[in-house]
């Protein structure tokens, strides 16, 4: 897990990574947003790990264009499997 970087959930579909930047530069300087296309939910990257807990705290549960927000701390990707195909 990246310290700084957080899991941000239950995104309405209409929300932009400016939308999600200008919403957490209040609380720290964000490094990256990435919203994951037509699954409602993304990441966003915080300079520390400090700034990272607070907007965390200050953030989850808040209200964003209807929705309420989900912020976790990311954990990183599952190794995934093949799909299709033969083992030897």
């Amino acid at each position: 897990m990246q310290a700084n970087k957080l899991y941000v959930g239950n995104l309405s579909y209409n929300v932009t990574p400016e939308d999600l930047k200008e919403l957490f530069s209040e609380h720290g300087e964000v490094l990256e947003v990435k919203i994951i296309e037509g699954k409602g939910f993304g990441f966003i990257e915080m300079e520390t790990q400090a700034e990272a807990e607070a907007v965390r705290k200050a953030l989850d549960g808040s209200p964003l264009k209807g929705r309420n927000l989900k912020i976790n701390p990311a954990q990183p990707p599952k190794a995934r499997r093949g799909r299709g195909g033969r083992r030897n």
